[in-house]
Order: C-alpha cells, then sequence, then structure tokens
C-alpha cells in the first residue's frame, strides 16, 4: 500500500497497485477515527482485490475547515466522488463504517450505477429520530456556539494509531480522547450534529446492488434494532450480527468482519462487471 495526497493535500489516500481483473474495495471510515480504522483490512485484502483507503475531510492528514456547512454529508459524498473520478475507478465496492455509511448513502444517491455492492458496517442509521435526538439536537446547537469562540488550528493531525485500543468499549476515555484529538472539537461536534440531523433521506427503495449489513449486538451508539430497520428496507440485503461486540466492529471484530466481507464479495463476484 503506498500514501498519496490529491488536489494539495485535500484529499489523503492509500491504495495497492490495481490489477483490471480484480473487484475493487473502497472504504469509508467514520467520525473521528482516520483511514488507519482500515489497516487491519489493508494487509487482510490487498493481494486478493484492490484496495482504496482515504481519510475523510477534517481527519487524519487533512487540513480542517473552519465552518458547520463545510461538514455537509453531501460535501463527504462528493470528495469521495472527486477521488474514485480521479483515479478512473468506474465500478467498485462501496464499504463504509459508522458515519461514512451517511457518506456512502449520500454518495449512492447520484452515482448508484458505479457502485457493485454494498457493506455497512455499524451504519449510523435513524438517529435523527427519537428521544436522543431531541435532546442532544439543542446541546449540539448550544456547542457550535461556543466553538466559534474558540481558537481554530486547520493543520493536519495524523493518524491514530488504532493497535494501542484493542478491544476498547463505546465509551472508552483513551480512545475517545485519541480520535477527538485527531480531528479537533469543532470537527468532532460539527459531524455529530450532522449524524442527528432531521429527516435525511436515504433513498433506500433504489438501491438495488447486493448489499451486506454488519452490527454488533452491544452496539449502545446506534442500537442494532436501526441496523435490521435499515436492513429490511433495502431489497435482497442480507443482514449480519456479531455477539458481544458493540459499535467499534471495525477494530473489535476484525476477523469476524473480514470473513463476512470475503464470503459476500466472493459469493457475488460472478455478478459484477469490474
Amino acid at each position: 500500500m503506498q500514501e498519496y495526497y490529491l488536489n494539495k493535500n485535500e484529499i489523503y489516500y492509500r491504495k495497492n497497485e490495481f490489477q483490471t481483473d480484480r473487484p475493487t474495495l473502497v472504504f469509508v471510515h467514520g467520525v473521528s477515527g482516520s483511514s488507519s480504522a482500515w489497516w487491519p483490512y489493508e494487509k487482510i485484502f490487498e493481494n486478493k482485490y484492490n484496495i482504496l483507503t482515504f481519510d475523510i475531510r477534517g481527519h487524519g492528514k487533512l487540513k480542517k475547515f473552519p465552518n458547520y456547512s463545510d461538514y455537509k454529508i453531501k460535501n463527504f459524498a462528493d470528495d469521495l466522488h472527486n477521488l474514485v473520478s480521479y483515479l478512473n475507478i468506474s465500478k467498485f465496492i462501496l464499504i463504509s463504517n459508522s458515519f461514512g455509511s451517511l457518506i456512502a448513502l449520500e454518495y449512492l444517491k447520484s452515482h448508484r450505477e458505479a457502485v457493485l455492492a454494498n457493506i455497512f458496517t455499524s451504519p449510523e442509521v435513524y438517529l435523527g429520530e427519537g428521544l436522543l435526538a431531541k435532546i442532544v439536537r439543542p446541546t449540539f446547537t448550544l456547542i457550535k456556539i461556543f466553538l466559534k469562540i474558540l481558537p481554530f488550528n486547520p493543520r493536519p493531525r495524523g493518524h491514530v494509531d488504532y493497535t494501542k485500543h484493542i478491544n476498547s468499549t463505546d465509551w472508552d476515555i483513551s480512545r475517545n480522547l485519541a480520535d477527538m484529538k485527531n480531528t479537533g472539537l469543532r470537527v468532532h461536534f460539527y459531524i455529530l450534529r450532522q449524524s442527528f440531523r432531521l429527516n435525511q433521506e436515504y433513498n433506500l427503495e433504489k438501491i438495488n446492488a447486493p448489499t451486506l449489513i454488519i452490527h454488533g449486538e452491544k452496539d449502545s451508539m446506534v442500537p442494532i434494532k436501526n441496523a435490521i430497520k435499515f436492513s429490511k428496507k433495502i431489497k435482497n440485503s442480507e443482514f449480519i450480527s456479531i455477539p458481544n461486540i458493540d459499535h467499534n466492529t471495525v477494530h473489535n471484530a476484525v476477523n469476524e468482519m473480514s470473513k463476512a466481507m470475503e464470503f459476500f464479495i466472493e459469493k457475488n463476484k460472478g455478478n459484477m462487471l469490474y
């Protein structure tokens, strides 16, 4: 895997040497993390598939943007489109985790024909509904006002080494602090606020590519019932729950996740024109 930058450090990405006779996997990480979340999967898959991982805006080795509007989900999806277009990737399998699932769903609205299959892990869906959203939205509004007063540093921070946080729980202080240090408070809360937006449109009825959804049974951030509801609304989707794993499926269930991903990809590979 080699690392690159696109558009004056506006997009950081990693890729292996692409081969025309194998599928391309594009990985989208979640809020406050970075592409380092996918390092174990790069090692597992880089000799089997074309691999592309990247830092979403405001994360990892990328500069920070100062305004809440900079972090609209559509902007993240546009970044993804700009990257795959630059690399001439016309067809790929889209793998997303947590907040990354919202980026994937936004991307699918305009570029569904490019996606051969979808894999959603711990999808951050339907957070805008329910009692919790009613509580946190006003709080995030107050935080947004407060953050504008604080000094802002746009410099890139780097990547979190998640090998130091193996088996950390949803609310593990050291891992969450490492994540927030990676993005800074402003970016972290701006994106969380996007997650809890009301009336998000997912266009699930239009998704017709093979779809796999993986969710931890002990997820305390995004209830598993949300993922089940999500799965039922996508035609012919497959759902896998992982016992004794919380929202950190990508870190704490690498073995289970990678096996499920590969089985799903190989099963559907015959129908993919990549």
